[in-house]
């Protein structure tokens, strides 16, 4: 089973299950600033412009549930400090309440939530050559956010708070039931590297070399089960890998580890230990 996954790999689409789904387009459009690509009774998917970013699917009787594995946070990575600069701005202006911020070293990270408690973090990345490092290996921490000189970045007159064109989900941290087992699972099946250890609690992975494509926790969830079908929270995320022969790859170790794999629109979905579905998917 031993492989490395493609170093291209890239976190795509993430697809929410909401209450709502008025309230959450006008939430992601008003206050995060995407934009609605398009839309059906049920279903929005919205973005910068290019593939969709983020997917929400309406069912208003979908439970709501805690102490399970599932969705931390999605991570919208913008362009430049000038762009996290803007999005402070505006989430002040329109009276969004954050949970948190933090510089991590690797990068600059505010955190929030949606109307239906959703994680996200809106994050700059630092160039790579100025990423800290101890001991040869990669050192991520947590230290005060640096408000003032993200806000001393210049702004310039109409901006909407829209989200910069180039903007992407650059990460995804998920609650999982086991690190170990988890582990496993991102490292030893689908082929990341791992990239840090936070304490017993969490680990860091990642593909070709970035600081983390995946977040793995179990803070809140460990030995816990996974939400039962269609609850509020995580659907799915996607893994974009560069073409047929690197998402084949990932599925020979997959179906040699004896992980289900099925085929679905768009690609082919797994589940890791936690249930957590992953669709593996060519990059458009």
């Amino acid at each position: 089973m031993a492989g490395v996954i493609d170093p291209s790999t890239s976190v795509g689409g993430v697809q929410l299950t909401i209450a709502e789904l008025s309230r959450s387009v006008e939430f992601y459009q008003a206050q995060i600033g995407f934009t609605v690509h398009r839309r059906e009774d049920r279903t929005a998917w919205l973005g910068v412009g290019g593939p969709d970013l983020l997917i929400l699917t309406q069912s208003e009787t979908a439970p709501r549930v805690r102490g399970t594995t599932g969705l931390y946070h999605f991570a919208i990575l913008v362009p430049s400090r000038a762009d996290l600069a803007r999005s402070l701005r505006h989430l002040t202006a329109t009276r969004t309440v954050l949970q948190g911020a933090a510089d991590h070293g690797v990068s600059e990270s505010l955190y929030l939530a949606d109307p239906d408690g959703n994680g996200i973090e809106i994050y700059r990345d630092r160039p790579r050559e100025q990423w800290p490092h101890e001991r040869g290996r990669l050192r991520m921490t947590t230290d005060p956010f640096d408000f003032g000189g993200v806000l001393s970045e210049p702004s310039h007159s109409g901006d909407s708070g829209a989200l910069a064109r180039g903007t992407t989900i650059g990460h995804v941290h998920l609650r999982v039931a086991s690190i170990q087992e988890s582990e496993q699972f991102y490292v030893g099946v689908l082929g990341f590297e791992l990239t840090q250890r936070f304490g017993p609690g969490a680990i860091f992975v990642a593909a070709g070399g970035y600081h983390h494509h995946l977040g793995l926790n179990i803070w809140e969830s460990a030995s816990q089960p996974p939400p039962p079908p269609g609850a509020i929270g995580l659907h799915h995320f996607e893994l974009r890998l560069q073409d047929a022969a690197a998402v084949e790859a990932v599925v020979a170790r997959a179906r040699a580890a004896g992980v289900p794999v099925e085929r679905v629109d768009g690609g082919l979905l797994v589940h890791d230990p936690a249930g957590n579905a992953v669709q593996l998917r060519i990059r458009n």
